[in-house]
Protein backbone atom coordinates (compact mmCIF):
# COMPACT_ATOMS: atom_id res chain seq x y z
CA UNK A 1 0.00 0.00 0.00
CA UNK A 2 1.13 3.60 -0.67
CA UNK A 3 1.80 6.14 1.21
CA UNK A 4 -1.14 8.13 -0.69
CA UNK A 5 -3.13 5.27 -0.53
CA UNK A 6 -2.58 4.84 3.57
CA UNK A 7 -3.71 8.50 3.94
CA UNK A 8 -6.96 8.22 1.49
CA UNK A 9 -7.81 5.18 3.86
CA UNK A 10 -7.83 7.45 6.81
CA UNK A 11 -11.42 8.19 8.12
CA UNK A 12 -11.97 10.72 11.17
CA UNK A 13 -13.93 9.19 14.24
CA UNK A 14 -17.77 10.60 13.90
CA UNK A 15 -18.72 9.73 16.97
CA UNK A 16 -22.26 9.37 16.11
CA UNK A 17 -23.30 8.54 19.62
CA UNK A 18 -22.98 12.26 21.31
CA UNK A 19 -25.24 14.17 20.32
CA UNK A 20 -24.46 17.47 19.11
CA UNK A 21 -27.23 19.51 21.00
CA UNK A 22 -26.00 19.91 24.11
CA UNK A 23 -22.89 21.00 22.70
CA UNK A 24 -25.04 23.91 20.54
CA UNK A 25 -26.31 24.88 23.96
CA UNK A 26 -23.51 24.98 25.75
CA UNK A 27 -22.27 27.82 23.64
CA UNK A 28 -25.60 29.20 23.58
CA UNK A 29 -26.26 28.91 20.08
CA UNK A 30 -29.71 28.48 18.64
CA UNK A 31 -29.61 29.07 14.99
CA UNK A 32 -29.73 27.36 11.85
CA UNK A 33 -27.38 24.23 11.50
CA UNK A 34 -25.93 23.69 8.21
CA UNK A 35 -22.26 24.33 6.56
CA UNK A 36 -22.16 27.75 5.52
CA UNK A 37 -20.17 30.93 6.03
CA UNK A 38 -22.69 32.53 8.20
CA UNK A 39 -23.33 29.60 10.48
CA UNK A 40 -19.04 29.14 10.96
CA UNK A 41 -18.77 32.38 12.32
CA UNK A 42 -21.36 32.37 14.43
CA UNK A 43 -20.53 29.58 15.80
CA UNK A 44 -16.77 30.21 16.35
CA UNK A 45 -17.82 33.54 17.66
CA UNK A 46 -20.07 31.85 20.26
CA UNK A 47 -17.58 29.21 21.55
CA UNK A 48 -15.52 32.05 21.76
CA UNK A 49 -17.40 33.89 24.02
CA UNK A 50 -18.84 30.84 25.96
CA UNK A 51 -16.21 28.32 26.69
CA UNK A 52 -12.88 29.20 28.88
CA UNK A 53 -9.51 28.99 27.36
CA UNK A 54 -7.67 27.17 30.59
CA UNK A 55 -4.78 25.11 32.16
CA UNK A 56 -6.48 24.32 35.46
CA UNK A 57 -6.21 20.50 35.01
CA UNK A 58 -2.57 20.65 34.22
CA UNK A 59 -2.05 22.90 37.18
CA UNK A 60 -3.82 20.34 39.39
CA UNK A 61 -2.15 17.04 38.17
CA UNK A 62 -4.85 15.58 36.54
CA UNK A 63 -4.39 13.93 33.33
CA UNK A 64 -5.81 15.01 29.69
CA UNK A 65 -7.19 13.02 27.11
CA UNK A 66 -7.52 14.38 23.72
CA UNK A 67 -10.15 11.60 22.77
CA UNK A 68 -13.64 13.27 22.09
CA UNK A 69 -15.73 11.57 23.83
CA UNK A 70 -13.47 12.97 27.42
CA UNK A 71 -13.16 16.31 25.92
CA UNK A 72 -16.82 16.44 25.10
CA UNK A 73 -17.57 14.90 28.87
CA UNK A 74 -15.25 17.95 30.15
CA UNK A 75 -16.44 20.61 28.12
CA UNK A 76 -19.91 19.91 27.27
CA UNK A 77 -21.28 18.04 30.53
CA UNK A 78 -19.29 19.29 32.92
CA UNK A 79 -18.99 22.84 31.86
CA UNK A 80 -15.59 22.94 31.65
CA UNK A 81 -12.86 24.81 29.40
CA UNK A 82 -9.67 23.16 28.09
CA UNK A 83 -6.71 24.61 26.41
CA UNK A 84 -5.85 24.01 22.56
CA UNK A 85 -5.61 20.29 22.14
CA UNK A 86 -9.57 19.97 23.81
CA UNK A 87 -11.18 22.78 22.78
CA UNK A 88 -10.19 22.74 18.70
CA UNK A 89 -10.07 19.24 18.68
CA UNK A 90 -13.81 19.07 19.79
CA UNK A 91 -14.58 22.13 17.62
CA UNK A 92 -13.33 20.51 14.63
CA UNK A 93 -15.71 17.48 15.29
CA UNK A 94 -18.49 19.49 15.79
CA UNK A 95 -17.62 21.09 12.73
CA UNK A 96 -17.10 17.64 10.79
CA UNK A 97 -20.51 16.63 12.24
CA UNK A 98 -22.49 20.33 10.83
CA UNK A 99 -21.16 19.11 7.54
CA UNK A 100 -17.85 21.47 6.78
CA UNK A 101 -14.60 20.25 5.86
CA UNK A 102 -11.92 20.10 7.94
CA UNK A 103 -8.53 19.56 8.40
CA UNK A 104 -5.95 20.06 11.30
CA UNK A 105 -2.71 21.82 11.55
CA UNK A 106 0.16 22.17 13.83
CA UNK A 107 0.94 25.47 14.57
CA UNK A 108 3.44 27.56 17.02
CA UNK A 109 2.43 30.59 19.25
CA UNK A 110 4.43 33.32 18.31
CA UNK A 111 3.08 36.68 20.31
CA UNK A 112 5.36 38.43 22.32
CA UNK A 113 7.92 35.17 22.32
CA UNK A 114 11.54 36.30 22.43
CA UNK A 115 12.76 32.87 20.56
CA UNK A 116 11.09 30.56 17.93
CA UNK A 117 8.87 28.24 20.20
CA UNK A 118 7.84 24.56 19.62
CA UNK A 119 4.74 23.69 17.91
CA UNK A 120 2.45 23.62 20.44
CA UNK A 121 -0.87 25.04 19.19
CA UNK A 122 -3.50 23.33 17.07
CA UNK A 123 -5.69 25.10 14.38
CA UNK A 124 -8.26 23.71 11.90
CA UNK A 125 -8.94 24.94 7.94
CA UNK A 126 -12.54 24.87 7.20
CA UNK A 127 -13.92 24.49 3.70
CA UNK A 128 -17.94 26.12 3.83
CA UNK A 129 -19.08 27.58 0.60
CA UNK A 130 -16.57 27.06 -1.57
CA UNK A 131 -14.08 29.47 0.54
CA UNK A 132 -11.60 28.09 2.92
CA UNK A 133 -11.42 29.53 6.67
CA UNK A 134 -8.68 29.13 9.37
CA UNK A 135 -10.82 28.53 12.55
CA UNK A 136 -9.43 28.87 16.06
CA UNK A 137 -10.90 28.71 19.37
CA UNK A 138 -8.13 27.49 21.89
CA UNK A 139 -5.95 31.02 22.65
CA UNK A 140 -8.04 32.66 24.48
CA UNK A 141 -7.17 36.01 25.05
CA UNK A 142 -5.99 37.10 21.44
CA UNK A 143 -7.37 34.73 19.50
CA UNK A 144 -9.45 36.29 16.62
CA UNK A 145 -13.04 36.03 17.46
CA UNK A 146 -14.72 34.88 14.14
CA UNK A 147 -13.23 32.37 11.44
CA UNK A 148 -9.95 34.19 8.85
CA UNK A 149 -10.37 33.66 5.49
CA UNK A 150 -7.46 31.88 3.82
CA UNK A 151 -5.85 34.64 2.03
CA UNK A 152 -2.57 36.35 1.81
CA UNK A 153 -2.27 39.95 2.68
CA UNK A 154 -6.21 40.24 3.48
CA UNK A 155 -6.54 42.83 5.86
CA UNK A 156 -9.27 41.84 8.04
CA UNK A 157 -11.04 43.75 10.85
CA UNK A 158 -12.73 42.16 13.84
CA UNK A 159 -14.33 45.18 16.00
CA UNK A 160 -11.28 46.86 17.66
CA UNK A 161 -8.94 43.81 15.85
CA UNK A 162 -7.14 43.54 13.20
CA UNK A 163 -5.79 40.39 11.27
CA UNK A 164 -4.09 39.19 8.26
CA UNK A 165 -2.42 35.77 7.00
CA UNK A 166 0.98 35.90 5.09
CA UNK A 167 3.29 33.37 4.00
CA UNK A 168 6.47 32.49 5.62
CA UNK A 169 9.44 30.10 3.51
CA UNK A 170 10.22 29.03 7.11
CA UNK A 171 7.22 29.19 9.33
CA UNK A 172 4.46 28.06 6.29
CA UNK A 173 1.95 30.91 7.12
CA UNK A 174 1.96 33.88 9.81
CA UNK A 175 -1.36 34.93 10.82
CA UNK A 176 -0.46 38.37 12.14
CA UNK A 177 -2.41 40.63 14.41
CA UNK A 178 -2.25 44.85 13.94
CA UNK A 179 -1.01 46.11 17.29
CA UNK A 180 1.21 49.13 18.20
CA UNK A 181 0.89 50.18 14.82
CA UNK A 182 2.64 47.68 13.46
CA UNK A 183 2.01 44.27 11.96
CA UNK A 184 3.48 41.29 14.78
CA UNK A 185 3.06 38.19 14.50
CA UNK A 186 -0.06 36.19 16.33
CA UNK A 187 0.60 32.37 15.28
CA UNK A 188 1.98 29.98 12.62
CA UNK A 189 0.99 26.84 11.16
CA UNK A 190 1.87 24.59 8.05
CA UNK A 191 -0.03 23.09 5.51
CA UNK A 192 0.39 19.39 6.50
CA UNK A 193 -2.40 18.09 7.95
CA UNK A 194 -2.84 16.38 11.01
CA UNK A 195 -4.66 13.05 11.06
CA UNK A 196 -6.80 12.45 14.53
CA UNK A 197 -5.63 12.77 17.91
CA UNK A 198 -2.75 10.78 17.71
CA UNK A 199 -1.00 13.23 16.22
CA UNK A 200 -1.25 15.93 18.40
CA UNK A 201 -0.75 13.62 21.82
CA UNK A 202 2.64 13.79 21.88
CA UNK A 203 3.00 17.10 21.96
CA UNK A 204 -0.37 17.67 24.41
CA UNK A 205 1.99 15.57 26.76
CA UNK A 206 5.01 17.36 26.89
CA UNK A 207 2.86 20.11 27.69
CA UNK A 208 0.81 19.14 30.31
CA UNK A 209 4.01 16.91 31.80
CA UNK A 210 7.19 18.20 31.24
CA UNK A 211 8.72 20.76 33.98
CA UNK A 212 9.70 23.21 31.18
CA UNK A 213 6.45 23.25 29.82
CA UNK A 214 4.49 27.28 29.69
CA UNK A 215 1.71 25.60 30.56
CA UNK A 216 2.67 24.24 34.33
CA UNK A 217 4.10 27.66 35.31
CA UNK A 218 0.97 29.50 36.52
CA UNK A 219 -3.05 29.01 36.43
CA UNK A 220 -4.57 30.79 33.18
CA UNK A 221 -7.95 31.16 32.10
CA UNK A 222 -9.35 33.20 29.60
CA UNK A 223 -12.73 34.13 27.86
CA UNK A 224 -14.07 36.67 24.93
CA UNK A 225 -16.87 38.99 25.84
CA UNK A 226 -18.81 41.25 23.36
CA UNK A 227 -16.28 44.01 24.39
CA UNK A 228 -13.25 42.06 25.49
CA UNK A 229 -12.32 39.81 27.11
CA UNK A 230 -11.82 38.70 30.74
CA UNK A 231 -8.61 36.96 32.30
CA UNK A 232 -7.08 35.12 35.44
CA UNK A 233 -3.54 34.78 35.41
CA UNK A 234 -2.26 33.59 38.55
CA UNK A 235 -4.53 34.85 41.13
CA UNK A 236 -4.96 38.14 39.12
CA UNK A 237 -8.35 38.53 37.67
CA UNK A 238 -8.99 40.94 34.92
CA UNK A 239 -12.03 42.50 32.34
CA UNK A 240 -10.78 44.36 29.30
CA UNK A 241 -13.83 46.46 28.50
CA UNK A 242 -12.77 48.71 25.30
CA UNK A 243 -10.08 50.73 27.14
CA UNK A 244 -11.04 50.07 30.17
CA UNK A 245 -9.02 47.57 32.53
CA UNK A 246 -10.67 46.47 36.17
CA UNK A 247 -8.20 44.37 38.17
CA UNK A 248 -9.19 42.19 40.77
CA UNK A 249 -6.79 40.13 42.81
CA UNK A 250 -7.98 36.36 44.49
CA UNK A 251 -7.00 36.60 48.20
CA UNK A 252 -7.01 33.08 49.34
CA UNK A 253 -8.74 29.70 47.71
CA UNK A 254 -11.84 30.54 48.42
CA UNK A 255 -11.63 34.14 46.45
CA UNK A 256 -10.51 32.13 43.45
CA UNK A 257 -12.59 29.63 43.28
CA UNK A 258 -15.53 32.54 43.64
CA UNK A 259 -14.10 34.35 40.46
CA UNK A 260 -14.01 30.59 38.96
CA UNK A 261 -17.39 29.91 38.86
CA UNK A 262 -19.11 33.47 38.65
CA UNK A 263 -17.12 34.97 35.84
CA UNK A 264 -16.53 31.22 33.56
CA UNK A 265 -18.56 28.89 35.41
CA UNK A 266 -15.69 26.82 36.02
CA UNK A 267 -16.79 24.45 39.30
CA UNK A 268 -13.47 22.23 40.39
Amino acid sequence: MTTKELTATYIEPTHDELPIAPYLARIGYSGPVRPTVEVLRALQSRHNQSVPYENLDIMNGVPLSLEIPAIYDKIVTRGRGGYCFETNGLFAWLLRRVGYGVTEHFARYLRDEPALPMRRHRVSLVEAEGETFLCDVGIGTSVPVFPLRFEMFLEQPQGRDMYRIVPDETLGYVVEERRQEQWLPLFSFTGERQFGATDFLTTSWFCESHPDSYFRKANMVAMRTPTGRKTLDGRTFKIFDGDTITVTEAADDENFHLLLKQYFGIVL
